[in-house]
């Protein structure tokens, strides 16, 4: 009971994080909408047991990604006027809406058509960095090789282009 109604809080803040993050229109206060659903996020990990995503999403995404994203938006110093006059934006949301709503209906029907059973309870080991570490390594060895080698290629490219940009100055 008390973890459907923690289930319950979780993915409302999440929801209006969300919809804060889209409604508005200072980056300051989508940022911070945006911690909202990130630390609701982890929370909703943490009722699922995943003990690591839970704590990756906690420092990794809501702690350093977001520091580094606000210390942006502070260091634009970016004020109410120097934001666009968007014209359109409430249409925009509108036609959001309207594309949203029919997809939303199909999903709640075929969640609905779903034959329930009781949830069981996962073993101690679930989602824990062995586990996590163990299948990762041995059954996804090799399209996490293939990432990093992706990683390290954007990387040498982005000093490659930092590079050659100074040299243009």
């Amino acid at each position: 009971m008390f973890a459907e109604v923690l289930f319950i809080a979780f993915a409302a803040l999440s929801i209006l994080g969300a919809i804060g993050l889209i409604l508005f229109r200072h980056p300051m206060k989508g940022a911070m909408s945006l911690i909202v659903t990130m630390i609701s996020l982890a929370g909703l990990y943490a009722l699922l047991s995943a003990e690591l995503i839970f704590v990756l999403q906690l420092i990794v995404y809501a702690g350093a990604i977001m520091s580094l994203i606000i210390f942006i938006i502070m260091f634009l110093n970016i004020q109410d006027n120097d934001l666009p006059i968007e014209e359109g934006r409430y249409l925009y949301l509108a036609g959001g809406i309207a594309v949203i709503i029919p997809i939303a209906c199909f999903m709640i029907k075929v969640v609905k058509s779903i034959p329930a059973h009781q949830a069981t309870i996962v073993g101690n080991g679930f989602g824990g960095v062995k586990e996590v570490g163990l299948v990762l390594f041995q059954d996804w060895l090799l399209p996490f090789e293939i990432v990093s080698l992706l990683l390290l290629v954007a990387l040498i490219g982005a000093v490659v282009l930092a590079g050659k940009r100074r040299l243009l100055k």
